[in-house]
């Protein structure tokens, strides 16, 4: 047996562009999380409003649904591997926008949403590309590892990144260089490191698709997505459970007018549900679900949306953060899961274009569902919107148990058995 078979907790790293490409995604979240700190809390100092921090998500969601069916197809097109540094190489002209405003001063609000409009529009064409290329960096027994390793690797950046950003915010720097101005110029840092490395990667996946652009073609990922009960209830759940129980961009409001924690605490927080999604992606590497995945998921939903509750009702920083810890840690058995369903239940000349797809769905329940706090937040108070959202995430994990019972009955994530579970009972809804 060669070292590539041998399987164990860190099988996915025997490959040598999986290590180079995750060491890759470390640099730029940690750089993307610190700098979305510094955004938040600029635009949060300008403003004082919850609904104009919900517009930065808004910004960032629209490109992915005006670009879903253009951009999964770019993926299935072309090599991803080149429209991934195409569309990073764009990001490094937006973060120096984002430097320039800082460094020169503004007074509206109004150029940063722009420029975070072109970021989505950039992470729109990057994430299919990104997630579909993930199966082209190691063997096939090794993809579940890699998966995990890969959310793993998410949460360690994303947990470093917003404490990060909270500590170079608030550093003591004389003159202009201070502020989010600091920050952006790490991200800067960050995104050519990330290029260096993504550049140097072997593997080149070419073209998977050979059929000239259609509305068939187009749309063939969206409706393959609707076709499999497995697929569509996985992804939806993720959708509709985070968009009302996601609380992140609330957090600035919990820092300063509930909990006083100012900017480094709002570091803190932003951290903490990072801190509890490395503690349990640690652990599923080294125990992965391998049986009962559709009931795993659907608990730690549900968990979720409980934990979600307590942190609005809160008042402590020790709960908060406790609170948030275990909202982390319930989401990433749910995002492994999902993310393991996503790539195996997919034909591999499909991957972009189904990724897309899912990247659409993600977006709203993170960018819009950003938005939808902001609102919630401007009409009822930001307490009443996470906690609404938390209750409304465990109705939600109710109502698709009856809705989508095939995600229950999953099983084992291997490609063989979700297609005989697909094939094997009509839908039912």
């Amino acid at each position: 047996m060669n070292e590539q078979s041998r399987s164990g907790a860190a099988a996915a790293f025997l490959s040598r562009d999986f290590r180079l490409y995750q060491m890759a995604r470390v640099l730029v979240i940690v750089g993307a999380e610190a700098q979305a700190l510094a955004v938040a809390w600029q635009i949060y100092e300008m403003t004082h409003s919850a609904l104009a921090l919900g517009y930065t998500g808004l910004a960032l969601f629209l490109p992915g649904l005006l670009f879903m069916l253009p951009a999964g197809h770019t993926a299935d097109r072309f090599d991803r591997r080149a429209v991934i540094l195409t569309c990073y190489s764009l990001q490094v002209l937006c973060t120096l926008g984002l430097f320039l405003l800082s460094w020169f001063g503004l007074p509206q609000v109004w150029p940063i949403y722009l420029i975070l409009f072109l970021i989505g529009t950039g992470r729109a064409f990057s994430g299919p590309a990104s997630s579909a290329l993930i199966p082209h960096l190691v063997p096939k027994e090794h993809f579940v590892n890699a998966v995990t390793w890969g959310a793993t690797i998410f949460q360690i950046a994303n947990f470093t990144g917003p404490a990060l950003g909270g500590v170079l915010y608030t550093l003591p720097i004389p003159g202009r260089l201070h502020g989010a101005a600091i920050v952006y110029l790490f991200m800067i840092g960050m995104l050519i490191w990330y290029l260096v490395l993504v550049g140097s990667l072997r593997v080149r996946p070419g073209r998977m698709e050979h059929r000239a652009i259609s509305k068939e073609v187009l749309l063939a990922g969206f409706r393959y997505v609707m076709q499999k009960q497995i697929l569509l209830a996985a992804i939806s759940l993720d959708l509709f459970a985070v968009l009302l129980g996601g609380a992140v961009a609330l957090l600035p409001i919990f820092a300063e007018n509930i909990l006083h924690a100012g900017p480094r605490g709002l570091g803190m927080l932003r951290a903490a549900p990072a801190i509890g999604a490395l503690v349990v992606s640690l652990t599923m590497t080294a125990r992965p679900i391998t049986r009962k995945s559709g009931i795993a998921m659907l608990v730690s939903v549900a968990i979720f949306g409980a934990a979600t509750v307590l942190f609005g009702v809160s008042t402590d920083v020790a709960l908060s953060l406790a609170a948030l810890f275990v909202v982390g840690a319930s989401d990433m058995v749910s995002v492994v899961i999902r993310s393991a369903i996503l790539q195996l239940a997919t034909p591999p000349e499909m991957r972009g274009r189904v990724s897309a797809v899912n990247s659409l769905f993600v977006g709203a329940s993170n960018e819009l569902g950003e938005f939808e706090s902001g609102v919630t937040a401007h009409w009822f108070g930001a307490v009443r919107a996470v906690v609404y959202g938390g209750i409304g995430s465990l109705m939600v994990t109710g109502l698709w148990t009856v809705m989508f019972p095939k995600l229950g009955q999953a099983d084992e994530l291997t490609a063989e058995a979700l297609m005989e579970l697909e094939a094997g009972q009509p839908r039912t809804f």
